[in-house]
């Protein structure tokens, strides 16, 4: 008890050093917090994806079509339950800065298969009833004020005209990590309006979602699949839904790089400024270890003093921090959700930025502690005059 009341005692001798450096360990610990959670988000598509749905594109390219007439075929291969397909439609809602994920999908199989869009049935019908309608992410909707019955206009970029849709839906996510920032339209709309402009580009697909009875036939279908058009003039290359979101990940792969060093490089820094604070403490007492060694006090009495001096600073400022994090996350998901479907800190992420706080405090006071528990008593006390 009492080393315990010598280390709380001595942590909080100098008020204002000791608060700054919680500070700013706190801060540290924040923002390590919330960077390691921008990874995370990185691989939320990856973790949300589904088992028992391939993803089928051409071999060469995503950006090269897929014949409809493949549909069929890939129906018939056994254990497929479930065929969708649909283009990247690439349209701009008034100008650039209104980005959203918007695709030409054929409406009931691609529904089917996405169960996580819950959509209310009277919705669902109106959209599959109307070749000009469209549905919505909630996120998106609410962005943008849109309601039922809104007529939207996009720019086609790579189908160019001005495109008009009713919107038919919203759907919410059945769970808190579904995307819900999509626009949803007919791929007959679009397949439709090509034959009349450009007859070449109609009757192609972007690519495939397959669904399969059980996820132990994922890699089966997949390779009978590619099998089923191989030397064919538009061979295909299928993939889990996860290899697939994992190719759009690895191409980021620099960007995720960058954001984990500078995570990372935060704690070097806040470990060198804890650092300094308890060198700057231990050499201002040194006198006052050499007379607890006068009084009897071992080495690794004065080691233990110092070490845990450096520890309850450096938890007292990764707990704080970790405080912070969590209004910070929510104050980001709701000002940024139009980027961030989901904020969530991982237990996992809480327990790094405790794990980093506990490493800064211990590497910190290695010096400090040294000094400490290798002064002579004459040494120490010569520093009185």
């Amino acid at each position: 008890m009492l080393f315990f009341r010598l280390i709380l005692r001595n942590a909080f001798r100098h008020r204002l050093r000791t608060v700054l450096t919680v500070f700013g360990v706190a801060v540290a610990i924040a923002a390590f917090g919330l960077l390691r959670t921008l990874v995370g988000l990185w691989y939320l598509g990856v973790e949300s994806a589904s088992a028992t749905r391939l993803v089928t594109r051409n071999a060469i390219s995503l950006v090269f079509p897929l014949p409809i007439s493949y549909r069929e075929r890939i129906q018939s291969i056994p254990g497929v339950a479930e065929v969708a397909y649909g283009n990247w439609f690439g349209g701009i809602y008034i100008d650039e800065k209104n980005f959203f994920a918007n695709y030409a999908v054929e409406p009931k199989s691609y529904l089917d298969l996405y169960p996580e869009f819950v959509l209310p049935p009277e919705q669902k019908t109106a959209f599959l009833r109307d070749r000009k309608g469209a549905v919505v992410g909630r996120q998106l909707a609410d962005q943008h004020g849109w309601r039922l019955g809104d007529l939207i206009t996009l720019k086609g970029t790579i189908f160019p005209g001005e495109w008009e849709f009713v919107l038919r839906g919203i759907y919410r996510g059945a769970e808190k990590s579904t995307e819900e920032r999509i626009f949803l339209f007919h791929w007959h709309y679009l397949n439709e309006t090509m034959k009349k402009t450009s007859p070449r580009r109609a009757d192609q697909v972007g690519y495939y979602i397959v669904g399969v009875e059980r996820p132990e036939l994922a890699a089966e279908v997949a390779t009978a699949l590619d099998r089923t058009f191989a030397n064919s003039l538009a061979e295909t290359l299928t993939e889990t839904e996860r290899s697939f979101q994992l190719g759009f990940v690895a191409m980021t792969e620099a960007i995720l790089t960058a954001i984990e060093i500078v995570s990372y490089v935060v704690i070097l820094i806040i470990m060198v400024v804890t650092a300094n604070t308890m060198a700057m403490t231990a050499r201002e007492r040194m006198a006052e270890y050499a007379t607890l060694k006068t009084l009897g006090f071992a080495p690794r009495h004065l080691a233990g003093i110092v070490f845990g001096e450096s520890i309850t600073i450096a938890l007292a400022g990764g707990v704080l921090g970790t405080l912070l994090i969590f209004p910070a996350a929510r104050w980001i998901e709701v000002e940024l959700a139009q980027f961030f479907p989901a904020f969530s800190i991982a237990p996992a992420t809480i327990a790094q930025g405790l794990l980093a706080a506990l490493t800064v405090g211990v590497i910190a006071g290695i010096f400090p502690t040294w000094r400490a528990a290798t002064i002579r008593i004459a040494a120490g006390l010569g520093r009185i005059g």
